[in-house]
C-alpha cells in the first residue's frame, strides 16, 4: 500500500465541507424525484378519472392498466388496482392540478412531504437511503 502524505492543515475542514454539500446535492436530489413521483400519481389518477368518464365504469379501465403497468414496469412497486384506485381518489380530491404543483413546489424536506402524503403514496417512495444509495453508486 502507498503511503500517504502528510494532510495540509485545511484539508479537514474542505473534506467536511464536500460532505456538507454532496449530502445537500443528495436531499435536493430526493426531493425533487419525491415531487416528479407525487405529481406523476396524481396524473395516472387523473387520465383514469377521464378514461372512466369516457369508457364508464364497466370497462375495467384500473384492472387493465394494473395489469399492463404492472407487465411493463416490474421492478416499480404502486400499479396494483388497489394503488390505483388510490391515485383516482387522490386526483378526485385535488382536481387542480396547478394546485398540486403549487403545493409540491413548497416542500422544502423529505419528512414534511412524507408525513402529509396518504399513506398508499408513502408506501411508494423510495427512502432516503435508497436514494442515496443509488446516486452514490451503492
Amino acid at each position: 500500500m502507498p503511503e500517504l502524505v502528510p494532510l495540509p492543515p485545511d484539508y479537514a475542514a474542505w473534506l467536511a465541507e464536500l460532505k456538507t454539500r454532496i449530502h445537500s446535492a443528495q436531499q435536493r436530489a430526493t426531493l425533487a424525484v419525491n415531487r416528479e413521483l407525487v405529481l406523476l400519481y396524481w396524473q395516472i389518477g387523473r387520465d383514469i378519472r377521464q378514461r372512466q368518464e369516457r369508457e364508464g365504469w364497466g370497462a375495467k379501465v384500473i384492472e387493465r392498466l394494473a395489469q399492463d403497468l404492472r407487465s411493463a414496469f416490474p421492478d416499480m412497486k404502486g400499479f396494483s388496482p388497489r394503488n390505483l384506485k388510490y391515485t383516482r381518489a387522490f386526483a378526485e380530491a385535488w382536481p387542480d392540478e396547478s394546485f398540486v404543483q403549487e403545493v409540491l413546489a413548497q416542500i422544502t424536506w423529505y419528512h414534511n412531504l412524507t408525513q402529509s402524503l396518504p399513506e398508499f403514496l408513502k408506501s411508494n417512495l423510495p427512502t432516503i437511503e435508497a436514494l442515496e444509495a443509488e446516486l452514490i453508486g451503492e
